[in-house]
């Protein structure tokens, strides 16, 4: 959103609570003091019957958000946790979540691959964990590619946060890849002679 320009947090939720009354849209907090936090979790709670609260599973300095979750867990409202990680933070947060009427765990598969890690054995594993609890639902955040969507499907996850780019591509799965081999030829050869270059 601030990439977009957006200057009014709440306004601009509202709004796009107005034009999607159905689906669960996720808020997030923005403090780093969990008192504060909460403060901001009840407000954004009251924008609308969908709303889902998003909390890091930590904040700045490390401290683990479990009691907050909890707390917020048992007053009602639907939470996000996110920023998740490790399977000891999945583990860490999921009792917090029990008295939740909803919840998503959000594990940032993405940012786990980034390191040279391969996420799916720890995607799989949080899906079973997660899926003892009917009210929680898994988020593969952060993917990177198409296959990602495959993979989180295949894993059981209930959500994928796919951006444009993933979304644009996928009219490329099951893609037959000789005749994606022969497109990809003649791209090469469209764009040499549109450089103009010679040997």
């Amino acid at each position: 959103m601030r990439q977009a320009g957006i200057d009014d947090y709440e306004d601009f939720a509202r709004q796009v609570l107005a034009a999607i009354p159905d689906r669960p849209i996720s808020f997030e907090v923005f403090s780093d003091d969990f008192l504060e936090m909460e403060q901001q979790a009840l407000k954004i709670a009251t924008w609308g019957p969908n709303v889902y609260v998003k909390i890091p599973v930590t904040n700045t300095r490390g401290e683990a958000a479990t009691l907050l979750i909890g707390r917020l867990a048992k007053r009602g409202i639907k939470l996000n946790v996110t920023a998740i990680m490790t399977l000891e933070q999945v583990n860490e947060i999921l009792p917090a979540l029990i008295d939740c009427p909803a919840a998503y765990v959000s594990i940032f598969a993405g940012r786990i691959a980034d390191t040279g890690r391969d996420p799916v054995p720890l995607m799989r594993a949080a899906a079973g964990i997660v899926s003892r609890q009917s009210h929680i639902e898994l988020i593969w955040a952060s993917p990177r590619e198409v296959l990602n969507v495959v993979q989180a499907d295949e894993v059981g996850c209930h959500v994928i946060t796919a951006t444009n780019d993933i979304l644009k591509k996928l009219p490329l799965l099951g893609k037959d890849l000789t005749e994606y081999s022969l497109e990809t030829v003649k791209m090469f050869r469209g764009d040499a002679v549109m450089a103009g270059f010679a040997i």
